[in-house]
């Protein structure tokens, strides 16, 4: 089975979202404790991950401890965290911000605001993995494009900030089918294959 992206899911009560996610395209790696997701993150067998959700009340090294230890290894600081807490506190989250947090999800939380705020964080960290590699913009621009409509241009700006095609319907009170119209005739007019292409050259170009 080919997956969307793998997930190291730290939490030492996993079965919910270990059984539930892969159902929607991802694999999980489950570590009950801050200590064993070290372990695994070390494991220079394992193939890396793409982004990992960390529980904060864990018994052992808890969440925080976790993130720390994360972000200050070099060979594990850039990948994606998004932090599972009960704790909805505004000073809590920004501490873990500065810890290195990239988003938070208070728990209980809704299925469908957990997989929007995954999808968007591994979009984001994608297009930052392609434009500091290099290989983002696989198109040519050699010349004139054709103008986009302020709709368009609206539609891109969205996907510029991690939208998903339903989150931009749901935004401008359109259906989802019409943003994949607009979406392919500005993929159409830059000349471009996809999302990452398309809002790379689109502020390359200024557009948005």
């Amino acid at each position: 089975m080919s997956f969307i992206a793998r997930i190291l899911l730290v939490d030492d009560e996993p079965k919910y979202l270990k059984d539930v996610l892969p159902s929607y395209g991802y694999e999980i790696v489950v570590a009950p404790d801050g200590v064993n997701a070290l372990r695994i993150l070390k494991n220079e067998d394992e193939t890396p991950f793409d982004l990992i959700l960390l529980d904060v009340m864990m018994p052992g090294l808890n969440g925080w401890e976790t993130l720390k230890a994360i972000r200050s290894d070099k060979n594990m600081e850039c990948i994606p965290v998004i932090m599972l807490t009960a704790l909805d506190e505004d000073y809590q989250q920004v501490s873990g911000l500065k810890f290195g947090a990239d988003d938070y999800v208070v728990k209980p939380f809704s299925l469908p605001n957990l997989l929007a705020r995954v999808e968007a964080l591994l979009r984001r960290s994608k297009w930052g993995k392609e434009m500091r590699t290099g290989t983002a913009i696989a198109c040519s621009y050699d010349g004139p494009i054709d103008e986009l409509t302020s709709r368009e241009k609206e539609i891109l700006n969205f996907v510029a900030k991690g939208s998903s095609n339903q989150e931009i319907a749901d935004k401008l009170y359109i259906r989802e089918v019409t943003v994949k119209t607009h979406l392919n005739n500005i993929f159409k007019k830059l000349n471009v294959t996809n999302r990452t292409q398309a809002v790379l050259l689109a502020m390359q170009l200024a557009i948005i």
